[in-house]
């Protein structure tokens, strides 16, 4: 694996006990049709760092073609939205010209669901919100993760937890750590929602703590969907539909080795799918180099493929910190380059998911990594 410096920061997005911002953490971009460019986010208040800690959606946004990031401004507060916590949002050009936002209320410990609002004016305001899980349940989405098929169809792929109370349980109440992929599907650009037929489920689950956990999808042609999700299991498992995710096939190791750490996937205009993910495992005897929480999610690298994904350029490490963690990467693509805002926290920001950092990477640093050995 190699080790380089790719493009620049050009925003730190630094959480303060002291301001009572405990944690800023997995966003989304997008590019407005005045060509500025949006980048959202969960901007956690109060003491709570944790996952059901308070947060709000807030958003920094870029006038110079994304090399520098001003203007912090709130589009949802979780007192809005009646809600224990509101967090991961995807970005999507709507087919109607709005900003599409959606985005995961956690109404309780057991309960968290998608939801759409749309705006017309930049994401100044928002429409009334539309229901995007229309089951009850512990639904997760990860950030930067929803997408708009060939056909038109919006996809949500979303990892499916069992939840409920228990009076042996912590709280009185649990939530079953192993998932199983789910989707949710829009085909009238977001107006009404419902669950696809399949689901897909970790093989021999009792060799596993995790199951398939936060899933993505990439269309590798119409109708073609390669699914993948983080496990326990020192690898991203992979699945496939054929039928515009009806169905799936079984779950499988892929080639990416990986902590129980998302992987990040899209594709640029010119067709290169491109990966971001940690390619270490947390093997046991792996040396931790801090005691904040980081998941083994360091070193993070970039890699390409211009085959459809047939196979990948060895990956380049672009974030090394051992202290750190880096994960939940959105991926944006611009005419000069790409953007990447990912959570990097280290010591000082005690846990690898209070800090964002964005940085951006011109396309000729990235045709240089198109050139590297395959995997």
């Amino acid at each position: 694996m190699k080790k380089r410096d790719l493009g620049d920061v050009v925003a730190e997005l630094v959480p303060s006990r002291e301001h009572k911002n405990p944690r800023n953490s997995e966003g989304a971009f997008l590019t407005l049709k005045d060509g500025s460019i949006l980048f959202a986010y969960s901007r956690f208040k109060g003491e709570g760092v944790e996952d059901w800690g308070i947060s709000d959606i807030c958003a920094v946004i870029s006038k110079d073609g994304g090399r520098s990031f001003t203007g912090h401004r709130t589009l949802l507060t979780s007192e809005g939205e009646n809600a224990q916590n509101i967090m991961s949002l995807s970005l999507l050009d709507m087919e109607n010209g709005d900003i599409g936002m959606f985005y995961l209320v956690r109404h309780t410990y057991t309960r968290m669901q998608m939801y759409l609002r749309r705006s017309k004016d930049g994401g100044k305001t928002w429409t009334d919100r539309v229901l995007c899980t229309p089951q009850e349940g512990y639904f997760v989405v990860n950030n930067d993760r929803v997408v708009r098929l060939a056909s038109g169809r919006i996809l949500i792929p979303a990892a499916f937890h069992r939840s409920g109370c228990q009076e042996e349980a912590e709280n009185g109440w649990f939530v079953d750590s192993r998932s199983e992929v789910v989707c949710f599907y829009s085909d009238d650009d977001g107006v009404s929602w419902q669950a696809a037929e399949g689901k897909c489920c970790m093989p021999f689950m009792k060799n596993s703590s995790s199951g398939l956990q936060e899933p993505g999808v990439l269309e590798l042609e119409p109708g073609v969907l390669w699914g993948f999700a983080r496990t326990d299991l020192g690898r991203q498992y992979e699945m496939y539909s054929l039928d515009h995710a009806k169905t799936w096939t079984g779950a499988a190791p892929s080639r990416f080795t990986a902590p129980n750490s998302p992987l990040s996937m899209k594709r640029d205009k010119a067709g290169v799918i491109w990966a971001v993910w940690n390619p270490i495992p947390e093997y046991n005897g792996r040396e931790k180099k801090t005691d904040i929480f980081t998941g083994g999610r360091t070193p993070y690298v970039i890699a390409a493929s211009t085959d459809n994904g047939q196979s990948f350029t060895e990956g380049v490490a672009f974030e090394a910190e051992e202290d750190h963690g880096y994960c939940y990467c959105a991926i944006h693509f611009l005419e000069d380059g790409m953007l990447l805002g990912y959570c990097a926290g280290g010591p000082k920001d005690e846990s690898c998911l209070a800090r964002i950092r964005i940085r951006k990477i011109g396309w000729q640093e990235l045709e240089c990594l198109k050139q590297a050995e395959s995997f």
